[in-house]
């Protein structure tokens, strides 16, 4: 008796897509990969190499809807008719994350949030490897996780996991999952309901027992509300700033204190390389993580106080005329804009707008009528912004492109001002990418 081969449909190559495509192949799937737009040079290269079956600027549902498994694009929103088809026919979807778990044993820490996700994630996987652990990092950075589990051996990962990949989970179970902080984000994909988005975020949980660990930012209101009636079997490990806790992380008289399996490790804020309240929390939580796989203090203290920003992420990128030119292209919604005015002590030219994903701008009005004395808008309807900011600031000027926006950034900001990237919008109104806008942004600053 022969057993039919089974057919996996892939929808999106990019990154996530491919990396399916590579592991489903290895694994014996009948593979179809399909992509609506059109697919990236390098990608089409990656698939003909293992002689993967593709088509772009097309779905074609007789070949989808034949397969026994969806693996989808975390881009791809669920209204999507072909997503409907797919769900009306019964098929299985899965993202990314859900099918490359499945093919490996290796130990599991999954990190999300609404903002910090990505410093997190880096700094987790920097003090592991730096303390010599064979790791790999995944999720929204680098090589994708699917990629790795077929091609390299990796005993650890750390993921950076987003809502829309949480959506398509089934059996995902990290051993440590970490949740940063829920603050209101892609509600366009969630029915404009917090919520919803607010439960795709802890579906990171709903596979965990007491095995493993939930570390989670206990002065974060949604997280905490949510607690009092959420059943979580992983065992609960916080981290705060607002007061002591017995197992956990908290701040004391500028001193970080992580205390775990009853041990306990110090370190002053002032040795931590990257600076600010929001970063304060991303090195709690991932140092809490090195802890609780028994990497040593001194090791994590090194790693905390080499790590440096990320790229498009409170990026210092030139200083003029003493002027600092600050690139936080991926603050790509309020919260993260809020973290990058709230670190900035001198006053500020803030470059913000592009697709506004239904944004809440009330939390940072207090901010920017204490700190920013113009505001660039930059997109191609800025109305939400001027709203919200006409009354909280000097000056409000509408542009549409990045040369645009730092040559008038340029003209208005004085010496000892900071000119600020901090969109709290998408980008795909005028760029690929918040890399693509932050690259644009850096470009422009160097050619002033």
């Amino acid at each position: 008796m022969t057993t039919k081969t089974q057919k996996i449909a892939i929808l999106g190559a990019a990154e996530s897509g491919v990396g399916a495509a590579i592991l489903a192949t290895q694994q014996g799937f009948d593979v179809w990969v399909s992509d609506y737009s059109q697919i990236q040079p390098k990608h089409k290269e990656c698939l003909n190499k293992y002689n993967i079956n593709w088509e772009e600027g097309n779905h074609s549902e007789e070949a989808i809807l034949d397969a026994h498994l969806v693996m989808k694009s975390p881009g791809i929103p669920e209204n999507a008719d072909i997503i409907q088809k797919i769900r009306k026919k019964g098929i299985a979807v899965v993202s990314e994350i859900e099918f490359a778990s499945r093919y490996t044993d290796a130990f599991i820490i999954a990190i999300t949030g609404s903002n910090g996700k990505t410093t997190a994630t880096s700094l987790t996987y920097k003090i592991l490897k730096d303390a010599g652990l064979n790791v790999g990092v995944a999720g929204n950075i680098g090589v994708s996780f699917a990629q790795q589990v077929a091609t390299q051996q990796f005993d650890y990962y750390v993921l950076e996991v987003s809502s829309f990949q949480l959506d398509d989970i089934d059996s995902f179970k990290p051993n440590i999952s970490v949740l940063l902080n829920i603050t209101p984000d892609h509600l366009d994909r969630y029915d404009y309901k917090f919520e919803n988005y607010l439960a795709a975020k802890f579906k990171i949980t709903q596979n965990q027992n007491d095995d493993n660990l939930f570390i989670y930012c206990q002065d974060d209101k949604s997280i905490a509300s949510s607690l009092i009636t959420k059943k979580i079997h992983a065992q609960s490990i916080p981290f705060t700033l607002e007061n002591e806790v017995g197992e956990g992380a908290y701040l004391q008289n500028n001193e970080l204190t992580i205390n775990l399996k009853k041990k306990v490790f110090t370190m002053s804020i002032n040795e931590i390389g990257i600076k600010g309240k929001h970063n304060i929390y991303n090195s709690m939580a991932a140092s809490i993580v090195a802890r609780a796989v028994d990497i040593k203090k001194e090791s994590i203290r090194e790693s905390l106080a080499d790590f440096k920003n990320l790229e498009h992420r409170m990026e210092k990128v030139l200083k003029i005329g003493g002027v600092e030119f600050i690139n936080d292209s991926k603050a790509t919604n309020v919260n993260s804009t809020w973290y990058a005015l709230e670190s900035i002590q001198n006053p500020v030219v803030w470059i913000a707008g592009g697709v506004d994903k239904g944004n809440d701008y009330e939390v940072l009005k207090s901010l920017v009528r204490a700190k920013v004395h113009t505001v660039i808008c930059l997109g191609n309807d800025s109305r939400n912004l001027h709203e919200a900011f006409s009354h909280q600031t000097d000056l409000m000027i509408n542009v549409h492109d990045m040369k645009e926006a730092v040559r008038i950034a340029n003209h208005f900001a004085n010496k000892g001002d900071a000119v600020l990237l901090s969109p709290a919008c998408a980008s795909f109104d005028l760029f690929e990418n918040y890399e693509d806008r932050g690259n644009q942004f850096k470009e422009s600053v160097r050619n002033l």
